[in-house]
């Protein structure tokens, strides 16, 4: 791979990990409820990313099937049910502490590989899971935290797992789709379900919310997602895997200017070994296959 396409992707990568960093705080700012702000999201991703993907496809055929489309569908249940639980936990314990937690995805990965699809679970990695465990631990300090905050790390711990078995599921895809495609199907499946769900009259009647909301479909889901899948497609797994950590440093720093929820030396040391737990244990053993095409950060 030349040098020149790897400086790109990684610039690519960045981006879109400083947009991923303040997603939360668009999310709050907002003033909308969880369902509102999700289907929104939802509505103009599909959109856009379906415009780009018929941009990108010209006179092609979208190549579905209906058993593709299906198991496609069954990956939007679970990204949108992950979206859901995620923007619920930043009111609960804060942006920056509910996306440290949901960036224990790689982790739930790896464990519902092993357990789902029978995958290896090399001592290596097994050091690194507890490793991970023990940085969790020390981030969430359960013995110090209020029970509203505890709901915030159950909820983003949800997520994490949910966005994991997405994941695992996009595995069952034609490699041959643009990643686009695969987003646009699972925003639409979740215009469907939220549909009912959504406060409509509510949605129609927030002006003020309404820029924040297209920020959140045009920048941080259409941009966002095009940004990442350009840089997935110049870069290493390892590379991947270390500037994903931009996204929750970014969520921390943030929350910590915009409403003041800084963590404490223990927590900060949490981080620390999730990181190297992720970098050390995952990354350079190639654990996440997946991400190279179907990563959808926040």
């Amino acid at each position: 791979m030349q040098e020149h396409e790897i400086r790109r992707g990684a610039v690519q990568m960045a981006l879109a990990m400083l947009l991923s960093g303040t997603l939360g705080w668009f999310v709050l700012q907002s003033g909308q409820g969880v369902w509102n702000v999700v289907f929104a999201r939802c509505v103009i991703g599909t959109l856009g990313l379906g415009l780009y993907s018929a941009w990108r496809l010209g006179s092609r055929s979208w190549g579905f099937t209906r058993i593709s489309l299906l198991w496609c569908a069954a990956g939007g249940v679970a990204l949108v049910g992950n979206w859901l639980l995620l923007f619920s936990a930043y009111r609960f314990c804060g942006m920056g502490l509910a996306t440290v937690v949901y960036h224990t995805q790689p982790f739930w990965l790896v464990l519902l590989g092993r357990f789902w699809l029978g995958e290896r679970l090399s001592a290596r990695r097994a050091l690194a899971l507890l490793l991970a465990f023990a940085g969790l631990v020390l981030v969430v300090q359960p013995g110090r935290m209020g029970l509203g905050d505890m709901a915030g790390v159950g909820l983003a711990l949800g997520a994490a797992v949910l966005y994991a078995l997405a994941t695992l599921i996009s595995k069952r895809l034609p490699a041959a789709w643009l990643p686009s495609q695969v987003a646009c199907v699972q925003t639409a499946v979740g215009v469907l379900l939220l549909w009912p769900l959504a406060d409509l009259p509510a949605l129609g009647h927030a002006g003020a919310s309404w820029p924040y909301l297209a920020v959140i479909g045009l920048v941080h889901t259409v941009l966002m997602y095009i940004l990442m899948y350009a840089a997935f497609r110049r870069l290493p797994t390892a590379w991947i895997g270390l500037l994903g950590f931009i996204y929750p440093l970014v969520a921390l720093v943030v929350d910590d200017l915009a409403y003041g929820h800084a963590l404490n030396a223990a927590q900060a040391a949490g981080v620390a070994l999730i990181v190297i737990a992720n970098v050390w244990g995952l990354q350079r053993q190639g654990a996440l296959p997946a991400w190279r095409g179907r990563r959808m950060a926040g």
